[in-house]
């Protein structure tokens, strides 16, 4: 069995010094494009609300923050309509699901991931927008600026802690020297992380090798150049691979390639272990800023963007394969 470690701050503090809320559900989909309406009854004002939500694929960390977003809308206690959406990884059926969510008059839209976040936002300046699964916003050119959006924009942040990912992998294989930087080229939110993931490598006198693909059809082939080449693989929360970690970690177990990842779902599918953050915290956090926004009028524009707590973050380990690679990891047992 897996087993998943939640670890607090205490923990992160002590691997930097050896080496520097209620659940929802999310349909599986066989469709590029899914659609399902709920509502809530509930006591309040009366006000009913139209929420649309796409959400750009289907994984365990953005399926989270879709249930963390949805429980934070029942705790509050308010009346819904929500019109849920998923692109099923595709660019044009995101482009296309957020022009049916603007058209339709939704009174706030929910993005997970940075192409549907940046598909809605190119879609209306009017309907205010809140977007989760995201890296770097303003970057992604989804706001002005992290900390006053300035516009009809606003959400959360899964910035991971790569720092301490990388700390975590160089403690469990003190050998390593070349990492494979394993993303897809098309994800600028995973471009952005690769670049954090190579300065974290040389702060430790490692080198990180970029290793990229534009669809989940090419994993397997680039995965397999990477044996040979690299000690380690670190894959970033990217989309496309997460999609695709199974193949990943069969071929690198097969290979005797240890994996580490930016999500406690892509190690649970085929890697080590990861410090990460709470995808569920994360869509609970983006759901409450959406309550603001619709029943006290709080403008986006003037909500910055928000990060997990510290203490928050998840030690997720995967024994059954650090067993297999015959990487220790009872350092990290408390």
């Amino acid at each position: 069995m897996k087993k998943s470690l939640k670890a607090v701050a205490a923990v992160i503090a002590a691997i930097a010094l050896t080496t520097a809320c209620s659940s929802g559900t999310t349909e599986e989909t066989t469709e590029e494009t899914t659609e399902s309406t709920e509502s809530t009854e509930s006591t309040g004002d009366g006000t009913t609300y139209k929420i649309g939500v796409l959400q750009f694929t289907q994984h365990a960390a953005l399926d989270k923050t879709n249930e963390g977003f949805i429980a934070a809308l029942d705790d509050a206690g308010i009346n819904y309509e929500i019109d849920q959406q998923n692109a099923s990884n595709d660019q044009s059926t995101c482009q296309t699901i957020a022009e049916k969510l603007v058209n339709d008059g939704n009174d706030l839209i929910y993005a997970i991931a940075t192409p549907a976040a940046q598909a809605v936002a190119g879609m209306t300046k009017d309907i205010p927008v809140v977007i989760s699964a995201v890296t770097d916003p303003a970057e992604s050119g989804l706001v002005a600026d992290n900390s006053a959006p300035g516009g009809n924009v606003t959400g959360v942040s899964d910035l991971t802690p790569i720092k301490e990912q990388i700390d975590l992998l160089k403690q469990l294989i003190p050998d390593v020297q070349t990492i494979g930087v394993l993303y897809c080229s098309a994800e600028s939110n995973s471009a952005i992380q690769a670049e954090m993931t190579r300065e974290a490598c040389e702060a430790l006198g490692m080198e990180a090798v970029d290793y990229t693909v534009s669809n989940t059809n090419e994993i397997q082939t680039v995965v397999e150049s990477m044996v040979g080449k690299v000690d380690a693989v670190y894959a970033p929360t990217d989309n496309t691979i997460a999609n695709g970690m199974a193949t990943v970690g069969m071929i690198a177990s097969d290979n005797g390639l240890p994996v580490f990842a930016g999500d406690s779902g892509m190690v649970e599918a085929g890697g080590i272990a990861t410090y990460a953050v709470d995808y569920y915290q994360l869509g609970y956090m983006a759901g409450e800023m959406a309550v603001d926004i619709l029943v006290n009028g709080t403008d986006p524009a003037e909500m910055p963007i928000g990060y997990l707590p510290t203490e928050k973050y998840e030690l997720t380990v995967n024994e059954d394969m650090a067993a297999k690679l015959g990487v220790d990891v009872s350092s990290l047992q408390q």
